[in-house]
């Protein structure tokens, strides 16, 4: 079984068509969710780039693989994977297939994409490479104008210097994006791979829709910002938030823009999606005519989302509101019917599913599910509720979150724990967790959460076990061996 691996970087899944956009133009990811699985409730372990992508790499949780920052802002942690972490494509090499990777890798930096065997331009960093020798060769021999901007848009940091690029007008014809280069590179991979009799996995990642959003003009105005209902979270006052919330408003900017502006980069932002989507049907539409479709498994997903103004936040960081953490997950395996699924799944679990796919052991891959009884429409025993971590990104900021059907606890060691009711409650406005009507749940969801920490090894919680009602203790806390028995 080939394996094509499609994936965004910083994407909304309220941005799409199938998961109830009316107004986003995304119909080839439509196309691709109507013949394949998309899972309704599908997230990201943690919300930000190199561990999450470090994550489907090893099919292991941040804590286990300890790749926790990206290394732009890294503070101390790890900035490549140790040697002897599994690796899925190692699993893959082993059973004859050919790798190749087009696009964002940031999975350290001492070690490349080519380093676990990936064909494909080494593209380092966050942020389309737009002056790399392979991009400035393909424009060159396309005659395709550089790459210049205008018109950026950005507000005021609380030092008064000027904020982050949040867009601006990319001066380039579409034929000339690096979003469009991606998907040339990709089908010329494509199709050497279609002449060869070995399987495959390519994947393409695409740096956008992250921000800043550097559009030709045809996308940037593409939707009219009247469209944009704006998300009812900017009503954030961070009133019973951890305070680490407002302060990373300030360090956005948020209030110093208008809130058409805010509107407007919603627009922006859809015309990004819009137009990688486009990419994207380039390279489905290809691999069509080369007569692959039926021995080609699709995936679609992101590594994180991002919040596009969304309590008054943009980007991501130490908030594990919705908008960051569920992101889209669309499974396409020749054969399988149609189905939208409602079981949590995660990033991590497209690791196991890529193995078994592949005819390899899943094993080793241990914080990973594979997908694929799902997606044959089984029922399966399947875990109720979601864990997800995170560890930092401008400073060190340690956070667990456990999400159920309706409830979703955060623990926040430095300030204050968040609990939401996301049932009445969806945009995470009401932080219920000190509300006596709602402790059975918070007791309960702690519990829970304590114990699967403790089985997968996570230590995070030793500081829950003095601080919380966890229940009776089956071990020692204090981890010593000074008090005599008996």
């Amino acid at each position: 079984m080939n394996i094509l691996f499609l994936m965004t970087d910083q994407h909304r899944v309220d941005t799409l068509g199938c998961y109830g956009n009316p107004h986003v133009d995304t119909p080839h990811l439509d196309r691709l969710a109507a013949t394949g699985t998309r899972f309704d409730r599908f997230y990201t372990p943690t919300a930000i780039c190199t561990p999450a992508r470090a994550s489907l790499l090893t099919g292991q949780a941040p804590f286990r693989h300890r790749l926790l920052a990206n290394h732009e802002r890294n503070v101390g942690y790890l900035e490549d994977l140790r040697d002897d972490v599994f690796t899925f494509p190692e699993a893959l090499a082993a059973r004859g297939y050919q790798l190749g990777l087009y696009g964002k890798w940031h999975g350290g930096t001492l070690r490349n994409a080519a380093s676990y065997g990936f064909e494909g331009p080494d593209l380092a960093g966050w942020h389309n490479p737009v002056d790399h020798p392979d991009y400035l060769a393909h424009l060159d021999a396309k005659g395709l104008p550089p790459y210049r901007i205008s018109d950026p848009v950005r507000g005021v940091s609380p030092n008064g210097n000027p904020g982050n690029l949040l867009a601006a007008r990319l001066h380039q014809p579409v034929e000339a994006t690096f979003e469009h280069y991606l998907a040339d590179r990709a089908i010329a991979q494509l199709e050497r791979y279609a002449a060869g009799e070995s399987p495959f996995f390519l994947a393409t990642h695409f740096f956008g829709p992250h921000l800043p959003y550097l559009l030709p003009d045809a996308y940037y105005d593409r939707y009219d910002p009247e469209l944009v209902d704006l998300p009812p979270s900017v009503a954030e006052t961070f009133e019973g938030k951890p305070p680490v919330q407002r302060n990373y408003s300030a360090h956005w900017a948020f209030d110093t823009l208008p809130i058409e502006t805010t509107r407007k980069l919603i627009a922006v932002y859809w015309g990004y999606v819009s137009l990688i989507d486009e990419q994207i049907g380039r390279i489905l539409d290809r691999l069509d005519e080369l007569g692959l479709a039926g021995d080609t498994s699709v995936f679609f997903t992101a590594d994180h989302g991002e919040f596009t103004g969304a309590h008054r936040l943009h980007d991501k960081g130490p908030a594990m509101y919705e908008d960051i953490y569920r992101i889209p997950g669309i499974v396409r395996v020749p054969g399988r019917a149609p189905q939208v699924r409602e079981e949590f799944a995660t990033l991590t679990d497209c690791t196991a599913t890529i193995l078994d796919l592949a005819g390899c052991d899943t094993a080793p891959a241990v914080d990973s599910r594979s997908l694929l009884p799902l997606v044959d429409g089984g029922r399966p025993d399947w875990p109720r509720e979601l864990l997800a971590e995170f560890h930092g990104h401008h400073f060190p900021y340690p956070q667990r979150m456990i999400r159920d059907d309706r409830y979703k606890l955060v623990v926040n060691p430095e300030s204050v724990n968040e609990l939401y009711d996301l049932r009445a409650d969806p945009h995470e406005l009401v932080n219920r967790y000190t509300d006596a009507e709602l402790r059975p749940v918070r007791v309960r969801l702690v519990q829970r959460l304590y114990h699967l920490l403790r089985e997968r090894g996570d230590n995070f919680y030793h500081w829950m076990t003095p601080m919380y009602e966890i229940g009776d203790l089956d071990h020692d806390p204090t981890l010593s061996a000074f008090e005599p028995s008996g």
